[in-house]
């Protein structure tokens, strides 16, 4: 039975005046008192209460998400930047530091313990550690930090060359990568590398910045080191840095293997000798690149019948989104780069952040975006934001899991079969390519944060170790100084610490996806249909088994999977 989502449906705000400014702290600071002064009396008061900040909350994260999305839309636009660093350094310090005692009056209230411990569970956990983490001292670090984080988009939003006459953002590059002619796709892959190198420095002072900010923060909140305090931060309370280890140690061992095996068959089809870093996207048979839609209206439109292929409701759903505005694709120059997807809080709606550039990747990332935006409403109706978002590691597993269920249906792009099945190979390459990368940058993280202090030598001589370790196969003599700076396109490292094993845990999960749709597809899209309705109101395990998953981060779950994917790209 499919889930119901209206998405039409609104939330009139109830306890937050209509007329509030939620980027005014003078509108919100008498309802933080409001809250604090209200005498609770009994278990139904509690959870009055707590709807009652739920609704603030929301709306004040809404403002805040609005105000970054036109921020990242035109990083060139002062009056945006503007506005969105009005908000980063006036308005969510006084947000955190009131959240910190809401929180902590909520957990001093004698009547926490009447309430249903299987439905606040979770937020119990969360709200323990989120009130055990808080100092005062570090909310100034977070808005410095804020600031530092939105300077890299800055810098790289602005990164463009000149190519074919044209002036051309490093996005609109990527497709010549695709281009049977050798000499083009070197060509265009050393104007884009020599172009970040130009700002090495630039980003090498940032990342300094960023990393001693990082360290004072942990320490000011009695942690040794930032990695420490990061995983106590993301609520990491179902696996620990030891596990991401375990994880490193059976990639490289089970799927480094099958890369190599992948890049011995695409030496022998290009005729090299060696690989070089632009010989990994282009098709090693000769054939010209895969260009699934010519305009972005085409993406609109066939991404639409392919997730009303997976069930009827993520059609309606994502057809809703384009009619509300909620997608803004196309790359240009001073967007910021990469993708996401953000949540108007308050309204519950998603909204979808991409680059666009006419190329088969643009396919599978709004496909990936889809999935979290579906994740997004299908948990609209849950009344407590603290629940409307699931663990990072479940979310991806949302988007992730929709680009397997979606590989039935690649037709719709694809019409040739010959083209489709030639995606669906490029797909699984990538995911075996995507493992031992996820495993780079988290490695990365781990030695940057638990070696404090370190100077830059030392971290360019790791990065080059990691990357050697787990991307073994590929020559890339002549450009050594681009390969110790390679890691300054992952903005992950920069705007989000230690967020990226999230998505090796959530590929492990969306590979048994895979596996169990070939067995029972109706069924698997149902069970993650309905994993994906629990939000965050269970542990990450939980959710996991919701879905027909096993969660687990070790050989023992990497090992079959890393079979499967030989016998699909018959290595």
């Amino acid at each position: 039975m499919p889930i119901a989502v209206d998405p039409h449906r609104t939330f009139p705000r109830r306890f937050v005046p209509p007329e509030a400014d939620l980027g005014d702290w003078s509108h919100i600071a008498p309802l933080v008192e409001a809250l604090l002064a209200r005498e609770v009396r009994s278990p139904d008061e509690l959870e009055q209460w707590l709807l009652d900040l739920s609704e603030l909350l929301a709306a004040i994260q809404e403002e805040g998400s609005r105000r970054y999305v036109a921020m990242t839309q035109q990083t060139d636009d002062p009056e945006r930047e503007a506005r969105y660093l009005h908000f980063v350094r006036e308005i969510q310090p006084q947000v955190d530091r009131a959240t910190f005692t809401l929180k902590r009056k909520y957990l001093e209230s004698p009547h926490r313990h009447g309430l249903p411990r299987h439905r606040y569970f979770v937020l119990d956990r969360h709200t323990e550690n989120d009130v055990a983490l808080f100092r005062e001292e570090n909310v100034p670090l977070f808005v410095r930090e804020a600031e530092l984080e939105q300077q890299y988009q800055k810098v790289t939003g602005r990164m463009t060359v000149f190519y074919r006459g044209e002036e051309r953002t490093l996005q609109q590059m990527a497709k010549f990568l695709d281009e049977p002619d050798r000499a083009v796709r070197q060509e265009a892959w050393e104007l884009v590398a020599r172009r970040r190198l130009r700002d090495r420095e630039v980003l090498e002072d940032l990342y300094d910045a960023l990393c001693t900010l990082r360290q004072q923060i942990a320490r000011n909140a009695g942690f040794a080191d930032y990695r420490e305090y990061a995983f106590r931060a993301r609520g990491r309370f179902d696996y620990t840095p030891e596990d991401c280890l375990r994880f490193h140690r059976a990639v490289e061992a089970y799927i480094v293997p099958v890369v190599c095996e992948i890049h011995k068959t695409r030496r022998r089809a290009l005729g090299v000798e060696r690989l070089r870093p632009w010989d990994l996207r282009v098709d090693p048979l000769g054939r010209p690149p895969l260009r699934p839609f010519a305009r972005t209206q085409d993406l609109i439109s066939r991404a639409g019948e392919v997730f009303s292929r997976v069930d009827p409701t993520f059609g309606e759903l994502f057809r809703f989104m384009a009619s509300q505005g909620l997608l803004d694709l196309e790359n240009r120059k001073g967007k910021a780069p990469g993708e996401y997807q953000s949540t108007m809080h308050e309204r519950r709606w998603p909204f979808i952040f991409m680059n666009t550039v006419g190329v088969e990747g643009d396919v599978r990332t709004l496909v990936h975006e889809g999935g979290h935006a579906f994740h997004t409403l299908l948990v609209r109706d849950e009344p407590l934001v603290f629940y409307r978002r699931a663990p990072v590691e479940f979310a991806e597993v949302a988007s992730m899991g929709m680009e397997v269920l979606t590989l039935p249906h690649l037709d719709v792009f694809y019409p040739d079969p010959e083209d489709a099945a030639r995606a669906r190979r490029t797909f699984f390459e990538g995911i075996v390519r995507l493992l031992p990368w996820i495993a780079t940058i988290d490695a990365f993280q781990h030695w940057v944060y638990t070696h404090p202090d370190h100077p830059r030598e030392a971290r360019r001589e790791a990065w080059l170790e990691i990357h050697r370790r787990f991307q073994p196969d590929v020559d890339w003599s002549g450009y050594e100084l681009e390969r110790a700076y390679a890691w300054h396109a992952q903005l992950h490292l920069f705007l989000h610490p230690f967020y990226y094993i999230e998505y090796g845990i959530a590929q492990i999960g969306a590979l048994q996806l895979w596996l169990a749709a070939q067995e029972d597809y109706a069924g698997t899209v149902r069970r993650y249909q309905e994993a994906l309705s629990l939000g965050g109101s269970h542990p990450l395990p939980d959710l996991f088994r919701a879905a027909g998953l096993q969660f687990g981060l070790d050989e023992a779950v990497i090992a079959p999977l890393a079979s499967a994917l030989k016998r699909e790209l018959g290595q």
